[in-house]
């Protein structure tokens, strides 16, 4: 959930996103099914980004080419993108489990909606609702969070610059 500011700021290419995803993932999930999940999440954000209107299979086929002749990663991949994981999407708050919770959260079409329906998985609730809402964030624009949400953030004075600068860097300001 952390690594989607990695997505929103960077401007290399989809290789160094990928490489630079695996990376940032070590500090906390040192599995390659972790690296390879946040590898995942910031392509797949990047494709909302440039207007995909899904995302999901478009960075499956980046994350793909990107792994090439790893064979284990390649096989890694295949168990991750196996669309049988939809069936045990519950919020869990584990990479893989929280990667399908947030996929089928996505299939809301407006930004409280998806949230919401990634709070209704239960558990970890919050893991859910920060990949979910940040992918929803992305596809629908700042415009679709409700007022009141982001002003009743703590940390304001914090993400506020940040954001404006983002927004301003994207030429969305």
């Amino acid at each position: 959930m952390r690594t989607l500011p990695l997505a929103l700021w960077h401007s290399g290419s989809d290789r160094q996103l990928y490489t630079d995803a695996r990376r940032q993932s070590l500090v906390t999930h040192g599995h390659l099914r972790a690296q390879l999940c946040c590898a995942f999440y910031v392509l797949w954000a990047r494709e909302l980004l440039h207007g995909a209107d899904e995302g999901w299979d478009s960075a499956a086929g980046k994350l793909r080419a990107l792994a090439g002749d790893d064979s284990t990663a390649s096989r890694e991949l295949k168990f991750i993108l196996a669309d049988s994981h939809r069936r045990s999407a519950c919020g869990s708050g584990y990479v893989l489990n929280s990667l399908w919770s947030a996929r089928i959260a996505l299939e809301e079409r407006n930004y409280i909606a998806v949230v919401r329906r990634a709070i209704a998985f239960g558990n970890d609730t919050d893991t859910t609702a920060c990949i979910a809402g940040g992918l929803a964030g992305v596809r629908d624009g700042l415009a679709s969070i409700p007022e009141h949400w982001q002003t009743s953030l703590r940390g304001r004075e914090i993400y506020g610059p940040l954001l404006k600068g983002l927004l301003a860097a994207r030429g969305a300001a």
